[in-house]
């Protein structure tokens, strides 16, 4: 099986996800602060496939959700139409945010901002993020803790079986550091038989919680607050899987 039938890997993406898993595990994080700050109006600065933007919809909220993929976008609106109060756009997290009106939240997570091509462009995307926020809103940003992972090997997360378009697979997911880079790993095999019908591994930037926190405060934020997970659990460099960001906005 050619590799070329994977030139877009919505399908996968989606399918390597338990999302009902993900967003249970999730959401009384975000309802906490999105009811501390009175949250009406969310930006999903790197949505997807759609499933966070969905579910704060979900809730009531007027959401957009916005991805550079065009194929994100059309698997979101195809999966959750757009109905009054939940808008689709393509758009890169780093380009200015056209609004009527500032926005009360915006996420980034899914480790999108680690996947900018350099720190120069997540310095753009935060301050383009807290352009498009409210005073007294706040911005959530999530990235993995790349400084968490022994430099070397490869970290195996994940193994799944799936009915892809191209037909019965196995996903295999993992991460590995180089240096201050960390590489995602996939591997597509097909089931039965084991063939290799797709690998790559996409390059992400390890982000500096300090150099995060410079750019928020110098884009106009008044408070900085880390966690290493959706737990409220701290910040910790050499232990913490995620580095969860909140930015409250003056």
């Amino acid at each position: 099986m050619s590799s070329d039938l994977f030139t877009d890997l919505t399908d996968v993406y989606e399918a390597m996800i338990d999302w009902p898993k993900r967003l249970a595990n999730e959401e009384p994080f975000y309802r906490r602060w999105f009811e501390r700050a009175g949250v009406r109006r969310v930006l999903d600065a790197a949505c997807g496939t759609g499933r966070h933007a969905a579910m704060f919809h979900a809730w009531g909220l007027r959401v957009e959700g916005a991805d550079l993929s065009e194929g994100m976008i059309r698997r979101a609106r195809a999966s959750f139409g757009q109905p009054g109060g939940l808008r689709w756009v393509v758009r890169g997290f780093d380009r200015p945010v056209e609004a009527a009106e500032p926005f009360d939240a915006v996420v980034c997570t899914g480790n999108s901002l680690a996947l900018a091509a350099d720190v120069a462009t997540v310095r753009q995307a935060l301050r383009q993020i807290l352009r498009a926020v409210g005073r007294g809103g706040i911005v959530v940003i999530q990235v993995l803790n790349l400084w968490h992972l022994a430099d070397g090997p490869c970290l195996w997360q994940k193994c799944r079986r799936a009915t892809l378009p191209q037909g019965e697979m196995l996903i295999l997911k993992g991460v590995h550091r180089c240096g201050t880079r960390g590489y995602v790993d996939l591997v597509l095999a097909e089931y039965p038989g084991g063939g290799l019908a797709h690998s790559e591994s996409v390059p992400f930037l390890g982000l500096e919680p300090a150099d995060l926190e410079q750019t928020a405060r110098d884009a106009g934020a008044a408070r900085v607050e880390l966690f290493g997970g959706y737990r409220d659990q701290r910040y910790d460099r050499q232990e913490s899987v995620d580095l969860v960001m909140i930015v409250e906005k003056t």
